[in-house]
């Protein structure tokens, strides 16, 4: 009899045991959960941290490239008139040392992004934005490099994304060095319109230029970065870039970026 009697409470003691067990190693498996989340999280920013430091050493070899271009161009047009006109020889070379003090600060951002901070931390200072907003700075250089440059802004501006940001600003700067280095000097125009759903920008090289011919799509000519490589980043927005001579003379790239705005 005493055995019926103390079944139950023995029962109850094993499903006790039984349930606080059962809780304890479902409170590890949450632990451990939790700890292979917060790895996975810290992998996933590591990572990003990453991409961004090759997308910003990306932005900065492009702004490299395009002042060096100048100093090239503009060291020898100094060379050219050093006698025969001497203001304009120093001119070119103001110019060379202006491209060459942006050259040296983008270098030590770049120099700076390699070489992180040891306590891991970021700093957003080194890493210098192109935007839009910036565009006037570049026309300024442009134009002191000897092509003069008309800006038209249609619509009203809005704020873009950082990225499609900064490959409308690419697309005007690869277009512009572009025109400088092969163009005679005569006008270039950049357009840029602000649609409802999509950011529009068109350079126009309006002298004639070594590349006069066809009309046919030259995205792909030159040493594969430049042109095709701003191709390629348009892609990732889903837009378009056309990039031509034009039949009169010239040159002509016209780009479509979509955007999704509330």
């Amino acid at each position: 009899m005493w055995f019926l009697v103390a079944l139950p409470a023995v029962a109850a003691g094993l499903l006790a045991f039984a349930y606080v067990r059962a809780r304890r190693a479902h409170t590890r498996a949450l632990e451990e959960r939790g700890w292979l989340l917060e790895r996975e999280r810290e992998t996933a920013a590591r990572n990003a941290v990453d991409a961004e430091r090759a997308r910003i050493a990306h932005d900065l070899h492009d702004i490299v490239s395009h002042n060096v271009s100048v100093m090239v161009i503009q060291a020898g047009a100094a060379r050219q008139v050093l006698a025969a006109e001497p203001e304009q020889a120093e001119a070119a070379l103001l110019a060379v040392e202006a491209a060459g003090r942006d050259t040296m600060a983008e270098l030590r951002h770049l120099l700076g992004l390699l070489a992180p901070k040891a306590s891991g931390e970021e700093d957003d200072a080194l890493a210098p934005q192109p935007s839009l907003t910036r565009l006037s700075e570049l026309i300024d250089r442009i134009a002191f490099a000897g092509l003069p440059v008309e800006v038209r802004i249609s619509g009203d501006p809005y704020p873009l994304p950082t990225g499609l940001d900064v490959t409308a600003y690419r697309i005007i700067q690869e277009a512009l060095t572009n025109a400088l280095k092969h163009g005679d000097g005569v006008q270039a125009e950049v357009t840029v319109r602000y649609a409802p759903h999509a950011l529009r920008v068109e350079v126009l090289n309006s002298g004639p230029s070594v590349l006069t011919g066809s009309g046919r799509s030259v995205v792909s000519d030159g040493d594969g970065r430049g042109l095709l490589g701003l191709k390629q980043r348009v892609a990732v927005y889903g837009g378009q870039l056309d990039a031509r001579r034009r039949l009169g003379g010239g040159f002509r790239v016209r780009a479509k970026l979509p955007l999704e705005r509330p």
